[in-house]
């Protein structure tokens, strides 16, 4: 985790106690982490451990922790107290991570991960994407079939290229899956081919009564995107 520095005027915050700050709590483990962490910092004991959540990945959300000092919270942020670790959640994202949980886990070399019980809404999860394709919803038949081809198939065999597919939505009359990519594969432009000749065979393969599946994707807002909007 990384410290930023502002330079935000100073707001006076009522900071509580774990019995009452019900946004984040801190598994032993991952307490013990972010403070080994503080000690290695100058003035540790001027830092608060910051949690944002600042966009979405596939079905869940993305987030940002890093150390800052509480003065440069935004106005309205909560604070809470957990253990010897102050955290700082800033209000767009109370919401979205309140009842969550930071952990440590073992796995991959050991590291931080924090469970949500919180979703984005498929708005929040497919921005651009028209209102009347996301309420077409997936949980059809064909839909659900989709889903297992994407979970097991297409994205263990994209994952090493930092690349996700995720189905937005199924039209189960008109036979049409649409389909949004990310990560890597998100203004990548090899999308389209990873599209045509990777995703689409496998969904075929298991729906042959599918008509068409269409990429949903906005890659101009990728980190690399090969076209630009107009």
């Amino acid at each position: 985790m990384c410290v930023r520095r502002g330079a935000r005027d100073p707001y006076t915050f009522d900071v509580t106690t774990l019995d009452t700050f019900d946004v984040l709590t801190l598994t032993d483990g991952a307490r013990n982490v972010v403070l080994d962490a503080l000690a290695q910092e100058a003035n540790g004991d001027a830092l608060a451990l910051f949690v944002e959540v600042t966009g979405t990945r596939g079905a869940g959300y993305a987030y940002d922790l890093y150390f800052s000092e509480v003065s440069n919270a935004p106005e309205g942020s909560a604070v809470g107290v957990d253990g010897e670790v102050t955290i700082v959640v800033p209000e767009a994202s109370v919401a979205r991570l309140r009842g969550s949980r930071l952990e440590f886990a073992d796995e991959g070399g050991g590291g931080l991960v924090l469970v949500n019980p919180n979703v984005p809404t498929p708005e929040e999860a497919n921005p651009g994407v028209p209102a009347d394709i996301l309420a077409l919803g997936l949980d059809g038949p064909l839909g659900s079939i989709a889903v297992v081809v994407l979970d097991e198939q297409v994205n263990p065999s994209i994952a090493s290229h930092g690349g996700r597919a995720d189905l937005v939505a199924m039209n189960e009359e008109t036979k049409t899956a649409y389909v949004k990519l990310s990560g890597g594969c998100q203004g990548c432009a090899m999308s389209r081919l990873t599209l045509s000749q990777g995703i689409e065979t496998m969904l075929r393969e298991a729906i042959p009564e599918l008509v068409s599946v269409i990429d949903v994707t906005d890659h101009a807002s990728g980190e690399n995107p090969f076209y630009a909007k107009d």
